[in-house]
């Protein structure tokens, strides 16, 4: 049988499908359920609402969002936090902004790569070239 700690409580635990003891998954479910029913009493909230409602972190309600769990279809004002800056999102995983930052640091880097090559050999000659003059000695 194999163990490990529950990275939430640290708990030591059969290993299962959820990498969580049966104890955190309870204790998930519950609050799945608190979330579920305080969105259905409450159409309008905000996540922040919900959260300050049932007690459950908005780490925890943005990971039900992810999973399915939660639809954010029938709620108007529920979004989610951009992993990279924090603004609230409706969908994906990063907002428009960061989105296009990365593309265009990624756009950059593979350019940079690509004149960079010539370049590069030529600082690997003059590394090398130290080598060779230090075996001389």
């Amino acid at each position: 049988m194999n163990l490990g700690n529950c990275p939430r409580c640290g708990k030591l635990y059969a290993l299962n499908f959820r990498d969580m003891c049966s104890d955190c998954l309870k204790g998930i479910e519950v609050e799945y359920q608190d979330c579920a029913q305080y969105l259905r009493d409450t159409k309008g909230a905000t996540i922040h609402e919900v959260s300050e409602a049932t007690g459950v972190s908005i780490r925890q309600i943005t990971k039900f969002i992810r999973e399915g769990r939660i639809s954010i279809a029938n709620a108007p004002n529920l979004s989610y936090p951009c992993e990279v800056c924090g603004i609230l999102i409706r969908e994906s995983n990063m907002c428009e902004s960061c989105r296009t930052r990365l593309t265009k640091e990624l756009r950059s880097v593979a350019t940079d790569d690509q004149s960079g090559n010539d370049s590069q050999s030529k600082k690997d000659d003059h590394t090398y070239r130290a080598v060779d003059k230090l075996r001389k000695y």
